[in-house]
């Protein structure tokens, strides 16, 4: 360990006197303090202190810890005074409701948030550490699926930049979402065990806990002053505790709250049990109640999915709103105001059902009359809608909703009977809008609509693209729109550029603040603009060249080191990660790697655009189409990458465990952002924003905020292809019939009979026949209509690519034009337009 003298010596001074400690550290505190000195000292003191551990005994894990520590004192000295300024101002806050925060690792954004990266780093080193390998010691907290998780991230990020006093509230999962290994081509899940090692960046808060009841049945009586009252009598009870998280602001002093629940049993261990020799019955309830919270996600297609997924909703949402009754009835105001204390966001379907939770809170534990009730919900609720898959919008059958949450279904039918009498009153004669936008399905099984509870419920409902928006009004959600326009507005999604230029892209960063005179483009994203004179400087491109060179040389060392693969960082960098899913088209983009193939092989001297194909993603464990599309790139990739007639101009790699974490090598090293979703599938979108962050070029559909991308980037620096929503719908009006793409291109049915005849799968010869016949016979989502129009924009990417310095134009008016894709933007936008919340400024 380089100095290490240095490390002994400050661990082994002797205890001073108060007046010596102030004169050593610079009269800086030790907890709180940011100078070089300071800092060391307080690294470690809480590797002796907090860690147990001295420097010749120390590992990497154990001095990542106390440097986390380290970090988290400052931010509670920021984080308590928030909470306190947010108390005595009695600050309108907003509550944000999410069954996913994906945070990604906490070390490196807290660091840049708080403004002491490079000390910090100066410090570790100073001390003979590695910075780099401390960062790596750290897991991620795997508390998401994807995007909808990820974009509770980024807002919790710029509500706390913005000063907007916040509380997030979600589920601290045991077991996040899998890590993802590939054997013989094929996904493998394995437990996230992020916690193995502990969470330095949470406090637990075992006196904050909230009971909350499953199952049972009601009892309805006269009370003594002649109110009907309704008893909930529970099967059994769990409790939910608080685990708190600060997320700190940029550059300001505000540290907001993250919540999260984890579950137990009321009581873990039953005496009695124990005492007869029932060993397994002593412990089964807090076995039972802590499965609640054991996993993301769990396969919800058996009925114990189910039930366990509906309860992970209730129990996190009811711990949240019992929070919240708490702090607002300290306050001694009456709960007739509570709207005018805090909005509701729900962040998708997930949280809905909220809506029926706090309606019986208010009714049957605080006696509010019904209309009273109603009217606080209403104004206490947001909806954000993610998705225009039907199948995405939650409904729980009758039956086992009741079963787990009886008191809520005859809420929620009460609701229903009273909407529904106003929709008649607005539309006498139309009883198939009754039926459509009833909170209970009807048509043969019987199911709680969760979507259509959250709108009727809520008093805003907003997309999160200018695209989606729209077809919102008029696909899923057409109904609502017709009886209550007014609830309806766009909000288009962003994302933090903390953490995906800043952090991710340290050295285009640089070159930014730098040709700017000031790094204010890092909080208010729209200045990046001026970078557009520098696309004509040759110089500054040239620079900007060099600055992806490397991103995509140190991408290369990784996928070299994750997969064994060889790649060119000479070769173009063509990306397409994110979850695996039909409607993403994984599989378009594997058609048109065949195609290059099969051009290859036909004509070895074929002049083409050396290209490394990169893929990455998660496939749902149950999801058996999306895990044999993971196959079949992987089997594309070990005949392609080992076929000496290639030479290597086409490689193929699938990154295995694509994550937060993975993704800051993935982002600032891609040339080609692949976001070919058949339009109108995709809601928004992210990853698009923060490819073109970091000065990747697109290629994608005119679907979710690709169309915004494409319009303020400039349709000469996008490449565009496929149907439009409106081309799709007419196309599936007239009756489409995929056989007739195959029979009428020549191209094309060489490429899927390649891959049907067993090509790609050695002695497997029909491995991949149900993806081939899926797409012969429904193809839904449109690939080979949208096959011709995907290869030729690929053949002008190819083509466009030879043009370095062109290409470096291009790159750097992307980038220079996506100030309105900051998170920070579209949080302003809901505070003005649907939270009504305003900053509070935090002073240390």
């Amino acid at each position: 360990m380089r100095n290490k003298r240095e490390a002994d010596h400050i661990m082994n001074t002797p205890t001073k006197s108060a007046s010596q400690q102030i004169e050593q550290t610079e009269y800086e505190p030790t907890r709180t303090g940011l100078g070089l000195k300071t800092l060391k000292r307080a690294l470690l003191d809480n590797l002796f202190y907090i860690q147990g551990r001295f420097p010749d005994v120390a590992t990497p894990n154990d001095y990542y810890q106390a440097l986390a520590y380290t970090v988290r004192d400052r931010l509670l000295h920021r984080w308590i005074k928030t909470a306190q300024a947010y108390k005595n101002n009695r600050s309108r806050t907003v509550c944000y409701l999410s069954a996913e925060f994906l945070l990604g690792p906490h070390l490196e954004n807290n660091l840049i948030n708080l403004g002491i990266m490079k000390d910090v780093k100066q410090a570790v080193e100073d001390l003979g550490l590695n910075f780099e390998e401390l960062a790596e010691q750290e897991e991620e907290p795997g508390l998401g699926n994807g995007g909808l998780g990820r974009l509770a991230a980024c807002y919790m990020d710029s509500l706390a930049t913005l000063e907007i006093p916040t509380i997030g509230y979600g589920i601290r999962y045991e077991f996040g979402i899998f890590d993802q290994s590939i054997n013989n081509g094929w996904q493998v899940e394995h437990t996230d065990k992020w916690l193995h090692a502990g969470n330095p960046w949470e406090l637990a808060r075992p006196k904050i806990t909230f009971k909350v009841k499953l199952g049972g049945y009601t009892e309805h009586f006269i009370d003594d002053g002649g109110k009907h009252r309704v008893l909930w009598i529970p099967d059994r009870e769990v409790k939910g505790v608080a685990y708190d998280t600060p997320i700190p602001g940029y550059r300001v002093n505000n540290a907001n709250l993250l919540r999260l629940w984890s579950a137990e049993a009321p009581e873990s261990f039953d005496f009695q049990a124990f005492n007869v020799g029932n060993y397994y019955q002593a412990v089964e309830e807090k076995i039972i109640s802590e499965n609640l919270t054991k996993v993301l996600y769990p396969n919800d297609e058996p009925e114990a999915g189910k039930q366990l997924r509906l309860q992970q909703q209730y129990f996190f949402v009811c711990c949240s709103l019992q929070d919240m009754l708490r702090i607002y009835l300290g306050t001694g105001d009456g709960l007739e105001h509570f709207h005018e204390k805090y909005i509701i966001q729900l962040n998708d379907t997930h949280p809905s059902i909220a809506v029926a939770e706090l309606m019986r809170m208010l009714i049957d534990e605080h006696h509010m009359d019904w209309e009273t009730a109603w009217s606080v919900t209403q104004k206490s609720f947001a909806y954000t809608n993610h998705t225009l898959l039907p199948e995405a919008l939650e409904k729980w059958p009758v039956r086992l909703f009741q079963s787990i949450l009886p008191r809520h279904l005859e809420i929620i039918y009460e609701i229903n009977f009273r909407f529904l009498d106003e929709v008649r009153n607005l539309f006498p004669d139309d009883d198939g809008l009754i039926s459509r936008v009833s909170l209970i399905e009807e048509n043969g099984d019987r199911y709680v609509r969760m979507a259509n509870l959250a709108a009727v419920g809520s008093s805003a409902i907003n997309g999160v693209a200018e695209l989606h928006s729209e077809l919102l009004k008029t696909s899923v959600m057409a109904d609502f729109y017709r009886i209550m326009p007014y609830k309806f507005s766009n909000k288009t999604n962003g994302v933090t550029p903390r953490r995906f230029m800043l952090q991710h892209n340290p050295g285009l960063s640089r070159l930014i603040s730098d040709a700017l005179g000031n790094d204010n483009w890092v909080r208010h994203l729209e200045e990046i603009k001026r970078l557009e004179d520098f696309a004509e400087d040759s110089a500054f491109r040239d620079e900007w060249l060099k600055i992806k060179q490397l991103n995509k040389h140190r991408f290369a060392q990784f996928i070299q080191r994750e997969t064994g693969v060889v790649v060119s960082p000479d070769s173009l960098f063509d990306i397409q990660v994110k979850r695996i899913h039909e409607y993403k088209r994984q599989h378009l983009n594997v058609l048109n790697i065949v195609t290059l193939y099969h051009h290859l092989k036909n004509d070895p001297n074929i002049d083409l655009t050396p290209r490394t194909f990169i893929f990455g993603g998660k496939a749902a464990p149950s999801y058996y189409t999306a895990k044999l599309i993971i196959k079949l790139i992987n089997s594309v990739a070990e005949v392609i990458n080992n076929d000496p007639d290639v030479k290597d101009r086409i490689k193929v790699v699938f990154v295995p465990n694509y994550n937060v974490k993975n993704s800051q090598y993935i982002f600032p090293a891609a040339d080609l952002s692949e976001q070919i979703s058949l339009a109108g599938k995709e809601a928004s979108g992210t990853g698009n924003m923060k490819f073109s962050m970091n000065g990747a070029l697109t290629i994608g559909t005119l679907d979710g905020a690709n169309i915004e991308i494409q319009r303020e980037v400039g349709e000469e620096n996008f490449f565009q292809f496929g149907l439009s929503t409106d081309q799709v719908t007419q196309l599936k009006a007239r009756g489409y019939n995929p056989r007739e793409c195959y029979h009428n291109n020549t191209q094309l049915r060489a490429v899927l009979d390649l891959i049907s005849t067993g090509f790609f799968s050695h002695s497997q010869v029909n491995l991949f026949q149900p993806l081939i016949d899926s797409l012969l016979r429904q193809d839904q989502y449109l690939v080979l209509a949208d096959y011709q129009s995907y290869t030729d924009t690929q053949a002008e990417v190819g083509h466009a690519y030879r043009d370095l310095d062109q290409w470096a134009r291009k790159s750097i008016l992307n980038v220079a034009r996506m100030g309105k894709f900051s998170s920070d933007r579209a949080i302003r936008e809901y505070c003005e337009d649907i939270w009504h919340a305003n900053p509070v400024p935090i002073s240390l």
